[in-house]
């Protein structure tokens, strides 16, 4: 089985596909292709939208691969439109492999509806951030799996959960994996289980397609470093542990959500989960090692202090016109999260950047790119969710009682606001092609890995 063969005919793509077109190719993957391939709804969405699962292959072992679990993140759906026609048309992947394949492209299809706008392009700071949705987290289908943890008693999964949790717990996979991605910075991987075989493989798919491994800070401050942009996938339990030494409030008031897909799939079976993170955008910064010109707990606590400075003006704009907005507005719920939750994980980062002892060090050029610039791309996006709440309440409005000029003012600053960071950013826009790619050849050898280890351990 050649699976490199199968990994460089990843087509060119223009575009990310919409939940629509996704649906009707997943139904004419299904038609055409009956003798291998079935489809049934697993469930549906909050909105009545039904969730599709494909069903490929009859091997030994089982895979369950998932998109959009952020519905902010469709590089995993482009890659499994690709790979579920791939393994329809070719016998010898599907034989070579031996697997069972369960695959759905969009698990959050009424959040990715919300990011549609930016799919097409153009492909820059501004317009992402001029389209973007990203649900707060007790809406996110990653973070909604129930969990009893100490003090912590989690039971409300989403429609879209449960979906999946049904599937999970009928299939029972060998391999699973969650396709999410980043907006900027560099490539990174989350497993569930330390695997030392694959480690060099998977930084290697990264730097061999030109992008730079994400070598700043990581995404969870308590996120445990396998190797270098490798991580073992943290669960709400690390983040109950982590709150509990650096919040001075009792963690069960700021986890506002349940556990990861990982963890509720490792309950079930002895599954070894991948998560790989690519981004749209990097600058090369991202991964460069070389010392920076201040303490590593200095550019954590800076951070700390733009975040603080920002979402206390964005706070002052939204006050003057949450009266006006309505409460079930997509926009408006994410952002009340946002300020809400904001304050509690400045305060534990800020603790965090001066008891710990690891960032008592010369920070990396990384670090500081990451702490004094990628902040501020994060801030750009919830300059975004503001507009677009303001846009949403314009829609169906007669009288707009001053939304009108407060929405086209919350356009000049974004743009303002865009502008001024890509001056500062030297930054690329990576071809969706090879986000697909990368994405893709980790699935297939992660997949093959998992497979012999079985077959050894059998």
């Amino acid at each position: 089985m050649d699976l490199d063969r199968v990994i460089v005919e990843v087509p060119e793509y223009d575009r990310f596909l919409t939940v629509d077109e996704m649906d009707a190719s997943t139904r004419r993957l299904a038609e055409q292709h009956p003798e291998v391939v079935s489809l049934r709804e697993v469930g549906r969405s909050r909105k009545g939208h039904p969730i599709l699962c494909l069903r490929v292959g009859e091997g030994r072992y089982r895979a369950l691969l998932f998109g959009c679990p952020h519905p902010n993140e469709p590089i995993g759906a482009m890659m499994l439109e690709y790979l579920s026609w791939r393994l329809a048309e070719d016998r010898d992947l599907r034989d070579g492999m031996d697997y069972t394949w369960y695959l759905i492209k969009c698990i959050d299809p009424d959040g990715t509806r919300l990011n549609e706008g930016w799919f097409g392009g153009p492909f820059t700071l501004h317009n992402y951030a001029r389209h973007y949705y990203r649900p707060p987290l007790f809406q996110q289908v990653e973070w909604t799996f129930p969990i009893t943890y100490k003090k912590l008693n989690w039971r409300d999964p989403m429609p879209e959960t449960r979906a999946l949790m049904r599937v999970m717990e009928e299939v029972r996979p060998h391999f699973i994996f969650s396709l999410h991605n980043a907006g900027f910075g560099g490539v990174y991987y989350y497993l569930s289980d330390p695997a030392p075989e694959i480690y060099p493989l998977l930084q290697g798919l990264a730097r061999g397609h030109g992008l730079p491994l994400q070598l700043g800070e990581p995404e969870m401050p308590y996120a445990q470093k396998l190797a270098e942009a490798i991580y073992r996938m943290p669960s709400t339990r690390d983040t109950y542990e982590y709150l509990e030494r650096y919040s001075e409030r009792d963690p069960t008031e700021v986890i506002t959500a349940g556990t990861s897909s990982v963890d509720y799939a490792k309950r079930l079976a002895d599954t070894f989960a991948l998560v790989c993170e690519l981004p749209y955008f990097y600058d090369p910064r991202i991964d460069d090692q070389s010392p920076g010109t201040m303490r590593r707990s200095d550019a954590v606590l800076r951070s700390v202090e733009l975040a603080a400075k920002f979402f206390c003006r964005l706070r002052e704009h939204y006050d003057q016109v949450r009266d006006m907005v309505r409460e079930d507005n997509p926009f408006r719920v994410s952002l009340e999260h946002q300020f809400q939750q904001v304050p509690h994980w400045l305060e534990a980062m800020r603790r965090w950047a001066l008891e710990a002892p690891e960032l008592q060090r010369t920070a990396t050029v990384a670090e500081e790119f990451d702490n004094l610039l990628l902040t501020r791309f994060g801030h750009l996006l919830a300059r975004g969710l503001y507009a677009r709440m303001l846009e949403m309440e314009l829609e169906d409005r007669t009288d707009d009682g001053g939304l009108k000029l407060r929405f086209r003012q919350a356009l000049d600053e974004l743009l303002r606001e865009a502008e001024t960071l890509e001056g500062e950013l030297n930054y690329t826009v990576i071809p969706i092609k090879k986000l697909v790619t990368v994405q893709l050849a980790s699935a297939l050898y992660v997949a093959r890995y998992v497979a012999e280890w079985g077959a050894r351990t059998a």
